[in-house]
């Protein structure tokens, strides 16, 4: 079965073409904005324009501009493809990520940069499962939250204790998470919307 990965949830921007678990081709940028001038013509370099079987997507939590990008892209590409479209969450991967650069297993708390200077955070266990949903925090929070000696994401933990793995999410990896449960394509923005609506006119 063929799969199209699609990343848009942070600063980068990437997208892999999957045949079963090998990758057929891939590409990776971190641009910070502009996913959704860069997403189309990336997923354009991969082979038969990456057309597939099934697509998956970053749903989040992350940029909310690159996760809208991102699960609409996949939803418009399932639709035209007539194949269905799942999502995978940021954080999963990251820790997957990490999991796969370890000598031997070992528990990982991932923490990535949210918004309004709060950082996403979620713990996972050395078999990789999530020990509680993902959740935005302030700095100081990550202090209690954060017992891990190794920790994944974009956000230095400024600790000597801790091994600390600089990762974004990169499609090209999603088969570390081929045998997870696949979520909705539907997002998960982890926080309140930065927007808020007007009050109502009495």
């Amino acid at each position: 079965m063929r799969t199209l990965v699609i990343d848009t949830a942070t600063r980068a921007c990437s997208v892999a073409l999957f045949d079963d678990d090998h990758v057929v081709a891939a590409a990776h940028e971190v641009i910070g904005r502009g996913h959704a001038e860069r997403l189309l013509p990336l997923i354009a370099t991969l082979p038969s324009n990456g057309k597939a079987d099934q697509v998956m997507v970053n749903v989040g939590p992350g940029s909310f501009t690159g996760i809208r990008v991102g699960v609409a892209a996949a939803k418009a590409l399932g639709l035209a493809w007539h194949v269905e479209v799942h999502g995978y969450g940021c954080l999963a991967l990251v820790a997957a990520m990490g999991r796969s650069q370890l000598t031997e297993p070992a528990p990982i708390d991932v923490v990535m940069t949210g918004g309004h200077g709060e950082y996403f955070f979620e713990a996972f266990d050395a078999q990789g499962h999530s020990c509680a949903p993902a959740r935005s925090v302030l700095p100081s929070d990550l202090l209690n939250l954060s017992t891990a000696t190794v920790v994944a994401g974009d956000i230095d933990p400024q600790s000597t204790d801790r091994h600390w793995l600089d990762l974004l999410p990169d499609a090209r990896h999603w088969v570390h998470l081929r045998a997870n449960l696949p979520l909705a394509a539907t997002p998960i923005y982890g926080r309140a919307p930065d927007a808020k609506p007007a009050p109502l006119s009495k």
